[in-house]
């Protein structure tokens, strides 16, 4: 696959992974995610030639709005996933005290 049509396919997940955020799928968006994370070990760790050839300047904007895509696409994302993660954080550090004051107070199991 050439680095071009690597950087498609990673624009394109990251179009349906910002789907998946806006839906609240976040298993599906995990899922989408280490797709993207194994194209871009592919890209960084299997074909590091790759990132160095001389581009003509077409490929080059193409590859250019590609990476601004993805960049834009995961700062939406960011805006949909940090308040769920804040809530989960709350939800679980919430039951770890209750817990905690249920055993120090002898009011649950040990």
């Amino acid at each position: 696959m050439s680095t071009l049509a690597l950087y498609e396919t990673m624009s394109d997940l990251s179009g349906q992974m910002l789907e998946a955020a806006r839906a609240n799928d976040w298993d599906g968006l995990c899922a989408l995610e280490h797709e993207v994370a194994s194209l871009r070990d592919h890209l960084v760790h299997e074909d590091p030639p790759a990132l160095a050839v001389a581009l003509d300047e077409s490929t080059r904007q193409r590859k250019l709005a590609l990476i601004r895509k993805i960049l834009a696409d995961d700062r939406e994302i960011r805006a949909y996933a940090m308040p769920w993660m804040e809530d989960v954080k709350h939800l679980l550090s919430g039951g770890a005290r209750k817990r905690a004051i249920n055993q120090a107070y002898g009011m649950g199991p040990r």
